[in-house]
């Protein structure tokens, strides 16, 4: 038996390759867009804030965007074997991202995995078919702090299929990391990780997270402040 009942998986840089949201913002951004990067931090804005400002950054139709994601971004090789494994295992998997979102379904679709659950940002258009803001409909009900409110995804796993697994490599998985039983980090997440005294296995694909899985014989459950450390009501 695996030491988890559900693994929640960050999409851009993980479950993804690529950094999506950065190299639509490379191609097709302000050049601006950098700075919100920098602004988070420095604790001067909060990841959704900053999500928010860069998608309005973008200068071309959904259809071009998404055209690009699905061209150039395609899953990590490992990730698709990994799903059907897991769903052989009978644990639950969701993708939690606080990027922009739009391509996430497509790209996944792309690699014959339209069916899995994902909780994400959700992309307004304009008329013109342009971005045109963003609703956070995964968020926090009171903290406005990220965009997809990790934590909250981690907390409902947990009462649904007990202990979960969290992978991730960057600054908006920090929070899913604390409260989650098992932790795969890697890039920037270890640095969050070893400030937060949050235990991790460090990895670089999907074979390496499935061969930890099978030796593992517990999980060695979350740190869990009672608040939230990107705590964010105002």
């Amino acid at each position: 038996m695996l030491p988890v009942g559900a693994v929640l998986v960050d999409f851009d840089g993980t479950a993804c390759s690529s950094d999506v949201a950065e190299l639509l913002l490379k191609e097709f951004g302000d050049p601006s867009w950098p700075e919100y990067d920098d602004a988070v931090d420095r604790r001067e804005i909060g990841l959704r804030e900053a999500i928010q400002i860069q998608d309005g950054l973008l200068d071309a139709t959904g259809d071009e965007l998404i055209a690009y994601a699905v061209e150039h971004c395609p899953l990590d090789p490992t990730f698709p074997p990994f799903v059907t494994w897991l769903t052989a295992s009978g644990v639950a998997l969701a993708l939690v991202s606080d990027g922009f979102g739009f391509y996430i379904r497509p790209i996944l679709e792309a690699a014959g995995l339209g069916d899995l659950t994902v909780f994400s940002n959700e992309q307004v258009w304009g008329p013109d078919g342009r971005p045109a803001g963003m609703r956070f409909v995964n968020g926090h009900e009171v903290c406005l702090g990220c965009g997809t409110c990790k934590m909250n995804a981690v907390l409902r796993y947990r009462e649904t299929h007990g202990p979960v697994a969290f992978i991730g490599d960057g600054q908006s998985d920090r929070y899913g990391a604390i409260y989650a039983d098992m932790t795969f980090a890697k890039g920037e997440l270890v640095d969050h990780c070893l400030r937060d005294s949050v235990p991790f296995v460090p990895w670089n694909d999907f074979d390496q997270v499935r061969r930890s899985l099978e030796t593992t014989l517990a999980a060695p459950g979350p740190v869990a402040p009672i608040q939230c450390p990107g705590w964010t009501i105002s």
